[in-house]
């Protein structure tokens, strides 16, 4: 009897300790990261949510802090590939491709336009000391006020920041409020430190 009744105590405790199944989208931005040559540490206190990917954005991941009213959405790319193309295309002389490791540029000012409707005022190179917490090269950031559209939750600013490991990969990650308070830029150190380029 008392067999019995351990069981039955024992049982729910065990069903408490099942993983949570990891969703498509999540399995497939974890294969990006490896790619990439990048870690990731999900941070705590968000969620996961469906990322956006039309004909304007393209991102693989999506987070939101509902506390906070914080929204994050990650781009990840790997530059090997970019790379083998380049060294070719240099080789037989035939194509003029762009440098792979400026890929980070273009994507992070074209989102900074598309965003806020051409009105980028406030752009920054990283600083080396930042670039080195991420182990990472180079780095862009901006920090925006958004165009009102549905895709963005009608958000009002965004803090857009990208990294790049050279030969490796690119990040891209867009974090999303609707006030530039303590809450928020704690909710972007709290994101944003769950990256790293592998050394």
């Amino acid at each position: 009897m008392l067999c019995v009744i351990l069981c039955y105590c024992v049982q729910p405790a065990c069903a408490q300790t099942k993983k949570i199944p990891i969703s498509s989208q999540r399995k497939y931005f974890y294969q990006l990261l490896k790619q990439s040559n990048l870690s990731f540490t999900f941070p705590q206190g968000f969620q996961e949510i469906k990322a956006v990917n039309n004909d304007d954005f393209s991102f693989d991941f999506a987070l939101q802090d509902p506390d906070h009213s914080c929204e994050v959405w990650l781009m990840v790319r790997s530059q090997k590939q970019n790379w083998q193309n380049y060294d070719q295309a240099e080789s037989d002389q035939k194509d003029q491709l762009a440098n792979p490791d400026s890929m980070y540029v273009e994507l992070s000012k074209n989102y900074a336009a598309t965003l806020s409707g051409n009105n980028i005022s406030a752009a920054r190179d990283m600083p080396a000391d930042v670039l080195q917490d991420y182990n990472a090269d180079a780095g862009k950031s901006y920090l925006l006020n958004l165009l009102d559209m549905p895709v963005t939750h009608h958000y009002k600013y965004a803090l857009i920041v990208a990294l790049q490991k050279n030969h490796t990969g690119t990040l891209v990650a867009v974090y999303f409020t609707n006030y530039k308070d303590p809450d928020f830029y704690r909710d972007v150190n709290l994101a944003s430190h769950c990256f790293k380029f592998n050394p």
